[in-house]
């Protein structure tokens, strides 16, 4: 593993004796212990909030680094001791994070919060995301050399409260990549019609950006992200992952179409 560089400054000092500094609105939300959640993001009016693999790397390292109880200073604890992130001891998470993904624009997260998340489940969520919010706005803001508000307000939620709504959410996350070769691919009819799936595979299993990979047990650092211990396993194997996940999408072209 190579150590992260230097290139900005801190990118959050979180509890621990020194204050956060806050950039990222606080949302007013109750989230419940046990129960799930997609959360997603985008850039402000829409903007791009990943340039590079730089950024994508970075955006993900916090994911792994800020779901934790410690208060850890990237800077501190990361550049300056010349570590790669994905071998700090972070110890405790506090939300389980079931599946991913990054988009040019956007992200999407499946998240419960932990029962034992040290913070209230209430806003153990807000917490975790605050500080990767924040963290990655004041490293975007350093490497691009701009100012002002990075994502598009507070971050949404939505409560996922039945089996058939997870499932279809876990086909959704891992499909969304495919926008980026084809934007209308999931307009009623395209499926049903014989459009080419093979080329949509093709795709996903290049596209490193999303737990995608993790579900196809391809063995990485970004594995540390995932906890899915607390998520349904709805996948028997690799080949009823991919099979699945493609089929729930077709079900729900079919039924808004």
């Amino acid at each position: 593993m190579q150590p992260d560089e230097p290139d900005e400054p801190d990118a959050w000092r979180p509890a621990g004796g020194v204050d956060i500094i806050l950039i990222m609105p606080i949302r007013e939300i109750d989230f419940i212990k046990g129960e799930y959640y997609h959360l997603y993001n985008r850039g402000n009016s829409k903007q791009k909030i990943f340039l590079d693999d730089k950024d994508r790397e970075r955006f993900l390292k916090l994911l792994y680094l800020c779901n934790s109880k410690k208060g850890i200073d990237f800077r501190e604890d990361i550049i300056k001791k010349k570590i790669d992130a994905w071998d700090f001891e972070k110890g405790k998470s506090i939300v389980n994070i079931g599946a991913w993904v990054l988009m040019p624009n956007h992200f999407h997260l499946y998240i419960t919060p932990k029962p034992d998340a040290w913070r209230p489940a209430s806003n153990a969520v807000t917490y975790f995301m605050h500080r990767v919010l924040t963290a990655y706005s004041k490293y975007f803001n350093a490497r691009y050399k701009r100012t002002g508000s990075l994502f598009e307000g507070k971050f949404k939620s939505i409560h996922i409260t039945k089996n058939t709504q997870a499932k279809y959410l876990f086909s959704y996350v891992h499909l969304n990549p495919l926008k980026l070769i084809d934007s209308d691919w999931d307009k009623a009819g395209r499926l049903a019609s014989g459009f080419r799936v093979s080329k949509f595979v093709n795709f996903l299993d290049s596209y490193k950006w999303s737990s995608y990979f993790d579900y196809l047990d391809i063995i990485r650092s970004e594995n540390k992200i995932l906890d899915r211990i607390d998520f349904l396993d709805y996948f028997e194997s690799r080949k009823s992952f991919k099979k699945e996940i493609f089929e729930w999408i077709k079900i729900k072209i079919e039924e808004e179409g």
